[in-house]
């Protein structure tokens, strides 16, 4: 095992690497609930959805980290996974099926992009200080997941601009069904909570003690903490102890037929192409779809290989010069790859590198040991997902503050003082964060990166392939504002 995982020459450990695949997985864990509840509302059973995705996320996880050796876990991304109901189903028609059909096709894209040196050039197009923005933009969306979670934000908004109740009009007065989502727009303000409710004060807590352990830099912090502050979540009925049956293994295979091979049925591949109008609509929504898929994954690598030295830079040279899977970072976008096209024949939404992977690589996960725990969690989650869902969400998110907090070291390497560097900069970071989206966050970089050097009379300066994704992603833009 040692020498598969090269853990000397990371400098690791079997304990510390097993200790960061248990801190990934409870980190990324409540996406075993959150995705099935979100896809279910399109009329596909919540049970399938629940167990496609742990085979996808197991799969995809468990290549990353056998074939790539790197500690990054893959599972269905939560925008991708609001983006395939509200906008994919709802907003623009089409069926579960044939969302699922556009999926594979992007995941099939994404294969081919990757093959081709694609997704190379995109990397080898980003210039430094974006590089070390997006690593710090990363620290400032995982962190504030992190502030969200615990419960520490409450946020009021004005009547005038709330735009939708549960999608629909925002001028109704009752909601037969009661609510389920209320849009807002910028009338909406954020503030601190007073600390009366049992959620904050658990995750306060457990936020001073993981403080307290990663400054005085105790082996297994980040895990010591969120174990401790689910024990303490007990006494304030934040840690529910109630286990339920509600997912069990044998009525999730039950259920998996409904959705398994369902892109390739009749209603999927036999449908998605028969109306014409739908034709132009589909490859637009089969773009959109991998444009959020590959930048939400680039820039993960980015964010967190760098910094760590996970990917080093004799590893991005092997890349750059290298044929075939030469280094660890092809391997890995080939693992991404591959678990999109799995996660579309079982039955759920994009798979892509989950963000919270940093909470594992803060505790010390530098190998693809890490990656395999995770699969390993994702395959007993099968059977103990009601043990699972006990550690509650203000036990975790402690731990994505303070891995947010030591990602936000690469700020440092920015020349803040030279605006034509700062404003760029500051858009791919710190808008990502406040935006809640990666891939956004890197559009609004590069379109501004682009745009000062264009007009400071630098645009040689852009790399080309920097130029065509810039407009790609306005393009993505468009397209989201016509739909």
């Amino acid at each position: 095992m040692d020498q598969f995982f090269q853990l000397e020459a990371n400098h690791t450990t079997k304990r510390r690497e097993i200790i960061a695949g248990l801190t990934t997985f409870f980190a990324m864990s409540y996406i075993l609930f959150v995705a099935p509840d979100t896809l279910s509302l399109t009329g596909m059973p919540s049970q399938a959805v629940f167990l496609a995705t742990i085979i996808a996320s197991a799969t995809g996880t468990l290549i990353m980290g056998l074939f790539a050796n790197v500690p990054y876990a893959l599972a269905p991304g939560l925008g991708l996974n609001a983006f395939f109901t509200y906008t994919v189903v709802f907003a623009l028609g089409f069926t579960w099926q044939e969302a699922l059909a556009l999926v594979f096709l992007c995941g099939m894209i994404n294969i081919l992009i990757t093959v081709t040196k694609i997704r190379k050039l995109i990397i080898v197009a980003i210039p430094e200080v974006m590089q070390h923005a997006i690593g710090g933009g990363i620290g400032v969306f995982v962190a504030y997941i992190g502030l969200k979670n615990s419960g520490f934000l409450q946020f009021t908004s004005d009547a005038s601009s709330i735009l939708s109740v549960n999608g629909g009009s925002a001028t109704a007065h009752t909601f037969k069904n009661g609510i389920d989502s209320v849009v807002s727009g910028g009338g909406i303000v954020p503030a601190l909570v007073n600390f009366t409710q049992p959620g904050a004060l658990v995750a306060l807590i457990g936020l001073l003690l993981m403080a307290v352990l990663v400054v005085k830099k105790v082996p297994g912090a980040v895990l010591i903490g969120i174990v401790a502050t689910t024990l303490i979540g007990i006494p304030f009925g934040v840690t529910n102890l109630h286990i339920s049956s509600a997912n069990t293994l044998g009525h999730a295979i039950g259920q998996l037929g409904t959705t398994f091979g369902a892109a390739f049925s009749s209603k999927g591949f036999g449908s998605l192409f028969t109306d014409t109008h739908h034709i132009l609509l589909s490859i637009m929504t089969i773009f959109a779809f991998s444009f959020s898929d590959i930048f939400d994954t680039l820039g993960t690598f980015i964010g967190t290989g760098r910094r760590t030295g996970i990917f080093t830079s004799d590893d991005m040279k092997a890349m750059e010069h290298g044929h075939g899977f030469s280094s660890k970072m092809d391997k890995a976008l080939f693992s991404d790859a591959i678990a999109t096209g799995v996660g579309s024949i079982f039955g759920t939404s994009n798979i892509t590198v989950f963000v919270e992977s940093a909470a594992g690589i803060g505790a010390g996960g530098r190998t693809g040991l890490t990656a395999v725990v995770v699969a390993i969690c994702f395959g007993i989650s099968s059977l103990l997902s009601p043990v699972i869902a006990i550690v509650p969400t203000q036990a975790v998110a402690p731990a994505l503050i303070m891995v947010g907090v030591m990602m936000m070291s690469s700020f440092k390497e920015i020349d803040w003082s030279n605006l034509e560097d700062a404003i760029p900069a500051f858009m791919a970071s710190v808008v990502m964060g406040l935006i809640y989206n990666i891939s956004y966050g890197i559009a609004a970089g590069f379109i501004f990166y682009c745009l000062i050097k264009l007009i400071t009379g630098k645009a040689k300066e852009v790399h080309p392939v920097l130029w065509v994704v810039t407009l790609g992603f306005i393009l993505d833009f468009v397209f989201m504002a016509l739909m």
